[in-house]
């Protein structure tokens, strides 16, 4: 396991953040301890050598221990007075100051490294953590303090990190099985096919239409692999950025799905209203691709399908709806997840299973959002919302959209307000 950051040198004192609050602590005390002192000593001074009170040549009579008396000047007897007091002032303080620093330095130093000891377990946490033991927590009980707030931040942090991995993992895991999927296929029908000594030319052209399928297949995959990580690698920093309308680039979407929409004599309903974003044309284009081929491949016969776009000026949307199987509104965040489909794993062969987690990964490279929620009776709806362009830059494309090719039966709905 590799351990990260500096680890202990026996043998040398570090300037840690314990022996610096202690540190600070004990000049702090001794400090205040002082400016008392010296408060105590001036005002004990001022007070024994004022003289306002005694009239000139007075004297004070002295009784000692013996009973022998001696008189002597109360200017004199009140010097001495004070300096006594005053020195016997300055070195009980200055014992009592070094003896409460002390027990000051020693106390703090042991309360320091109890409020410190979160941190502590941080560091021994963080130093055991690998990717076979992101379970560990710190589960910190104490008062809710900043120490608090660190150690629930640090276990929030290892929670994301553990879902981060477990979710590497199974795109790893559910990658390998579909790119395993036709090249197994396309393996055992060639395989088949030249253990047949009398294998026909019919044969042989049904087993390369098998190959063919099976590895554009493969290849659709690939692609899709790649647009997801290119896409989510320049998120934030586009490479092209251009004004784009999403009314504009939804009806070609439209007609290439037209065979299969008539197929299920779907009823298509559009309405486009200018929705202008900067952004990748291509990306842009992929993004409504996907939403609509994903609306038709899970619609069913004599479904709906729904397109829409708008903007207000701050934001810009596409929504597309579609009829389908009755979905829980808890299932519907897993739809994103790569390898997808219909809130399973790898049912079937209809699609990669990629279409919306690239939807999601365009939409977050524009700096968006999507938002779906499961219809009610069956069904799914997608909102994609997206910065609106500039004023100055939509007023380049004010243009109409093209009519949506008919695909099914056409019918106008009034424009969506974004969800």
């Amino acid at each position: 396991m590799t351990v990260y950051g500096a680890e202990k040198k026996p043998g040398r004192l570090r300037p840690t953040l314990r022996l610096r609050l202690t540190l600070l602590n004990g000049v702090l005390l001794f400090g205040a301890g002082l400016l008392l002192l010296v408060l105590a000593w001036l005002l004990v001074r001022d007070q024994l050598m004022s003289t306002d009170q005694l009239a000139p040549g007075s004297s004070v009579t002295l009784v000692d221990a013996d009973g022998t008396t001696h008189t002597e000047s109360a200017t004199a007897w009140q010097d001495s007075m004070a300096s006594t007091t005053t020195t016997e002032l300055l070195v009980k303080g200055f014992l009592a100051l070094l003896v409460i620093g002390i027990a000051g330095i020693v106390g703090g130093h042991l309360l320091t490294g109890r409020a410190l000891r979160p941190l502590h377990q941080v560091t021994v946490t963080a130093r055991r953590l690998s990717t076979e033991t992101l379970d560990h927590r710190l589960h910190h009980t104490g008062p809710d303090d900043e120490v608090k707030e660190l150690a629930d931040t640090f276990d929030g942090m290892l929670d994301r990190l553990s879902a981060a991995f477990g979710s590497q993992k199974r795109f790893v895991a559910n990658a390998s099985h579909e790119l395993r999927t036709p090249l197994a296929v396309m393996r055992t029908e060639i395989d088949v096919t030249l253990a047949d000594e009398d294998a026909t030319n019919d044969d042989l052209r049904r087993m390369g239409t098998v190959v063919r399928d099976a590895s554009g297949r493969a290849n659709d995959l690939i692609e899709a692999l790649l647009l997801l990580a290119r896409t989510e690698a320049q998120a934030g920093r586009l490479a092209k950025q251009v004004p784009v309308d999403l009314a504009r680039g939804v009806p070609s979407t439209l007609s290439a799905v037209a065979t299969e929409s008539e197929r299920l004599n779907l009823q298509v309903t559009t309405d486009f209203a200018p929705a202008i974003v900067v952004g990748d044309p291509s990306l842009l284009e992929r993004l409504a691709g996907n939403l609509v081929e994903n609306a038709v491949r899970y619609n069913v016969t004599h479904g709906e399908l729904s397109v829409r776009t708008g903007g207000d000026g701050r934001q810009a949307w596409l929504v597309v709806a579609n009829d389908g199987p009755e979905l829980d509104q808890r299932e519907v965040p897993g739809l994103f997840e790569p390898f997808r489909r219909g809130g399973v794993e790898r049912t079937g062969t209809r699609g990669a299973g990629l279409g919306l987690s690239i939807v999601r990964a365009v939409a977050g490279a524009h700096g968006g959002t999507v938002q779906a929620v499961a219809r009610p009776g069956g069904g799914l709806e997608v909102t994609v919302l997206l910065p609106a362009a500039d004023p100055a830059v939509a007023a380049t494309l004010t243009a109409p959209a093209k009519t949506a090719p008919a695909a099914g039966r056409v019918r106008g709905v009034a424009r969506p307000q974004p969800r």
